[in-house]
Parts: structure tokens; C-alpha cells; sequence
């Protein structure tokens, strides 16, 4: 442009000096001459910046091709890395794509590429995803006796009919089954990690907590963290026990364990559980088999109050303080429980099916008194648990538990062990187990029913100790012995639940529904006063849960 108002300038002023000169006189050839010059240098300095230009921008070209081709390369180059490290199971952290629109070819095919989250509410920090979730709960639940236990059921003392609390009826609302849980994942040098924490609202609540604030107290269910490695995982932390049936494999991840659809927060009566804090190590030697040794939280457990007798020289603070009678976190444990674990799982046709068996080993110990010796007794148990998809969405499971030593596993409905009266320790026989079945009928409808039981083997001797009455028995379930002492516990439960709606953005809404009739049997009761105690007990549960 300057060009040509260079060259317009030049003509205007040629024209004006033109337009005064004489008309009779002739332009000057040399003045003529020096403007034709100075208009083609002013061409050729304009030819050179376009040329030069033209140049640049070539070199600018080269370098944005040159540029898109190592994009190209090293896009290529992780995808070739996620690949092998997806087969390997090895899957490194990514980058996370955060733009609410894109419309750059590359960067859209690389968030293409991305991990999906869990759920709408996980986030990353660094490489690792944090996965809240859980469930709030609004429930009410109606016994016809008032066994003084609140939401969960103590199976084990159920009062009887001729009593003030066996013709009391109960009913409570609550929310305190709601549930916090977080997971976190992540993966480095080969090995995957997760982290688990789960928490409700079932502590040790306040005396007064119905009056004014129903402040019910945070309790610790799970927390651990698992590292797996190849063929190899450990786990180390508070998490389900391996007595704890599974419905899949051996994680402690709640949608893989067994504790039937029940609201009841003590579960079905005959499951076998804890919640300990323990360390396992497992092997995985192909897709189908796990195998697992645990060590977990031990505990001398003696039976509920009243259940058990201890002989006359020994019923001392002195001796009874070295057994839990569901009343002491203090107990001198000789040794982590030991259990280990066999699971198979395999999917016919579509349906999945789990099998396994599951030891314990336990030991207990004693000091009746100074100057004597102490005694130790080794229990043990087994379980072999089954759950069966029979036909699709209907699963049929079974489990069972045959102990000496192990009552303590059934949620400690019966003691572990008495004392003789020459103060050595004698193990008591307990069996439990369940049968029932899930039907999935539809998208929005699952019925469940169970039937569980417990057995408890009296175990009993004539106290022959210093200071004992004539003819008075010592132990468990013997002549004189209370109605807390228990030969057997049963209860059928129907399960009836139904999903408003689901969504994965958005969560669900459910109505859960439980009905059950419990009845339990002591070793002795007084004459003329009923031999069982019996209960009908129902629960709805309103459920919204996190996505």
C-alpha cells in the first residue's frame, strides 16, 4: 500500500509541476529519468518483502508439519505403552482432560482414551481416583417383644412371654444405618492399589440419645488398603473376616461378601462375622482359584452375661477378667486367630458360581492363680459356603460352620470355652448355618428368604473346687444353669425389595422390607415357665443411594 501511495504521490506532484510549466516547454528528460529510478528501486524493495515473506511463512509451515508429526509420534507412543500395560494389568495413572468443549481433532481423541470414572462423584488427586459413596437410610422397625437392643437384634436374648419385657412391644424410627464410604485407587510400579474406609452410625450412642439430639455416634466398619501384585495381594487394616462368607473371590469390598439383603444390622441369625482388624496374603493362580491365610484379632471370649458358670476357687475378678464376657477389650491373647481361605468361582452359561472353605485355628489360655501352672487349649473350626446362580438371577447359597472354640464367630451367641474346676479350659462345640435364595424377578424387584440356625453343645461339671456347694454345676448349659445359656437359636427371614428408580448419574431409591420370627431354646428352664422365647420382628427401610 505504501507503494502506491508512493507512486500516486509522485504522478500528482509530476502533474502540478506540469500544470504550471509554460505550455510551450518541454519536460526536463533527466528530471523525468531520476522519477522512472526511484519508482523501480521502490518496486524492487517491494518485490524483496514479499519474497522474504513468502519465505517465512514457508519456514513456518515446515515447522508446524514438523511439530504435528511428533504430536503424532508420541501419541502413538503412549497409546503402544497403555496397551501393554492394559494386558499386563498394569494401567498407569492419566492425565485428566478438564475443558468443558473441545473441538481440537487431537485433544478429543485423547480424552476419548481416558479411564471412565467409577461414579459422577469420584475426582483424581495425582494419579489416584477417590470414589465417595454409601447410602442414607430413614428406617422404622417394629418388635413384638422389647428386648432393650435398638436397631440390631440380639439373637441370643430374646426375653421370654412371662416376663414384663416378653409382652412389650417396641417401634422406632432412625437413620442411623446410613453409611459414609470412600475408595481410592491407584496404580505404580506394577502394582494396584486400594484404599477402603466405611463408617455408619451404630456406636456407642448416649443414654439419653432418644430425648432431644438423636446424635448417633460414627463407628468404624472398614478401614484397610490392599496391594496386588501380579498373582500376589496383601491386605492389611479393619476389613470383613475370612469367616465371613464371600459372594465372590476373597475381596473384603462389601459387593463381594455375604450378609444376605437383611436391614437388620446384626444380619441373618447363623452368619458367621466379624469386623477385625487383621493382615491377609493371597495368591491368585489363575482367573478361577484364590487362596488366603489371615491373621486376625483374637479374643478369650466366654459367652454372653450369664451364659457360662466359672467354678467356685476361680470366680474371681482375677480369673474372669482374663475372659471377654461381651464386657472387655483387656483379654491376655496368646495369638493372632489364624484362617485360612480356598475359593473357586467360575461362570456357567452366563450364571456365576462360587464354592469355598474356610479354616480357623484359635488358642486360649488361662492362669487360674498364682503358683499354678497355666493352661493353654487349642480350638479350631471349618466352613465350607456355597453360592450357586441356578438359574439366571436366581442364586441359591448355603453356608456352614462346625467349631470347637468358635462361638465367638457366631456372632458371639455362645461361649468359646469354660473352666473346669481344676482350672484348665475346655472348649465348647458350636455349628451354625444358613439356606436361602435371591431372585432377582425384575429390574426393580428382588425377594430373598433365608432360614438360619445356631447350636450351641452344653458343657458342664460338677464343681469339686475349694469352696464350692454340694452338688452345684460349673460351665455351660448344666443342671441350675440360666436361660441365657442357649442350645439353640432359629430364625426364617423374608426379604422384600424394591428400586424406584436407578441411575447412574443420579443414584437410586429404594424400599427395603424384612420380616422374621425368631425363637430361642435354652439348655434348661424353670418348670412351668415357657421352653422358647419367640419374637415377630419387621423393618422398612427407605434407602437413597450415592451414585
Amino acid at each position: 500500500m505504501r507503494l502506491v501511495w508512493r507512486l500516486c504521490f509522485l504522478l500528482l506532484s509530476a502533474g502540478l509541476m506540469l500544470a504550471q510549466s509554460p505550455t510551450n516547454t518541454l519536460p526536463d528528460s533527466s528530471a523525468v529519468g531520476n522519477e522512472i529510478m526511484v519508482l523501480r528501486r521502490l518496486l524492487a524493495e517491494q518485490q524483496q518483502q514479499i519474497t522474504q515473506q513468502r519465505e517465512e511463512i514457508g519456514l513456518q509451515h515446515q515447522a508446524i508439519v514438523q511439530q504435528s508429526r511428533q504430536i503424532e509420534t508420541l501419541r502413538q507412543q503412549v497409546t503402544d505403552k497403555q496397551d501393554a500395560s492394559t494386558k499386563s494389568g498394569n494401567v498407569p495413572p492419566r492425565i485428566v482432560n478438564t475443558s468443558l468443549t473441545n473441538n481440537t481433532p487431537t485433544l478429543a481423541a485423547s480424552s476419548q482414551d481416558e479411564k471412565p470414572k467409577e461414579s459422577p462423584l469420584s475426582f483424581r488427586i495425582g494419579g489416584a481416583e477417590f470414589t465417595p459413596g454409601g447410602f442414607v437410610d430413614l428406617t422404622a422397625f417394629w418388635r413384638n417383644t422389647n428386648p432393650g437392643t435398638g436397631y440390631g437384634t440380639n439373637f441370643f436374648s430374646i426375653p421370654f412371654h412371662n416376663t414384663i419385657p416378653g409382652q412389650l412391644s417396641e417401634t422406632r424410627f432412625t437413620a442411623e444405618n446410613s453409611r459414609i464410604t470412600l475408595k481410592a485407587t491407584d496404580s505404580f510400579k506394577g502394582n494396584d492399589v486400594t484404599g477402603y474406609y466405611e463408617m455408619d452410625f451404630h456406636g456407642n450412642d448416649p443414654a439419653n440419645l432418644n430425648v432431644t439430639s438423636n446424635s448417633s455416634t460414627m463407628r468404624l466398619r472398614q478401614f484397610w488398603v490392599d496391594v496386588r501384585h501380579k498373582k500376589w495381594e496383601f491386605l492389611g487394616g479393619q476389613a470383613w473376616s475370612f469367616l465371613t462368607p464371600n459372594r465372590s473371590g476373597l475381596s473384603a469390598l462389601p459387593s463381594d461378601v455375604f450378609y444376605t439383603q437383611n436391614v437388620d444390622a446384626n444380619y441373618q441369625l447363623g452368619l458367621t462375622w466379624t469386623r477385625a482388624a487383621q493382615v491377609r496374603a493371597i495368591f491368585h493362580p489363575n482367573d478361577h482359584w484364590g487362596l488366603g491365610l489371615a491373621l486376625e484379632n483374637p479374643d478369650q471370649f466366654a459367652g454372653q452375661a450369664g451364659q457360662i458358670t466359672f467354678p467356685a476357687a476361680f470366680n474371681n475378678a482375677a480369673v474372669t477378667s482374663q475372659f471377654d464376657i461381651a464386657n472387655q477389650t483387656t483379654t491376655p491373647n496368646v495369638m493372632p486367630d489364624v484362617i485360612p481361605k480356598i475359593t473357586y468361582d467360575t461362570d456357567l452359561g452366563g450364571k456365576h458360581f462360587h464354592v469355598e472353605a474356610v479354616g480357623l485355628i484359635t488358642r486360649l489360655r488361662a492362669l487360674p492363680g498364682l503358683g499354678t501352672a497355666t493352661n493353654s487349649v487349642t480350638g479350631g473350626g471349618g466352613s465350607i459356603n456355597l453360592n450357586l446362580e441356578i438359574v439366571k438371577n436366581f442364586r441359591l447359597f448355603v453356608t456352614t460352620f462346625y467349631s470347637d472354640g468358635g462361638g465367638r464367630y457366631i456372632f458371639g451367641s455362645g461361649p468359646d470355652a469354660v473352666l473346669r474346676p481344676d482350672g484348665t479350659l475346655s472348649l465348647v462345640h458350636a455349628e451354625s448355618g444358613i439356606g436361602g435364595f435371591e431372585w432377582q424377578l425384575n429390574k426393580k424387584t428382588l425377594l430373598a428368604a433365608y432360614y438360619g440356625g445356631d447350636y450351641f453343645q452344653r458343657n458342664f461339671f460338677l464343681d469339686t473346687s475349694a469352696g464350692a456347694k454340694p452338688n452345684t454345676f460349673v460351665g455351660f448349659g448344666g443342671p441350675g444353669s440360666s436361660n441365657a445359656a442357649n442350645r439353640s437359636i432359629q430364625e426364617p427371614t423374608l426379604d422384600w425389595v424394591t428400586t424406584f428408580w436407578k441411575n447412574p448419574q443420579y443414584g437410586a431409591l429404594q424400599l427395603m422390607t424384612q420380616f422374621s420370627y425368631l425363637t430361642r431354646s435354652p439348655w434348661v428352664v424353670p418348670a412351668g415357665t415357657p421352653k422358647n422365647a419367640r419374637s415377630s420382628m419387621a423393618w422398612a427401610n427407605i434407602r437413597y443411594v450415592l451414585p
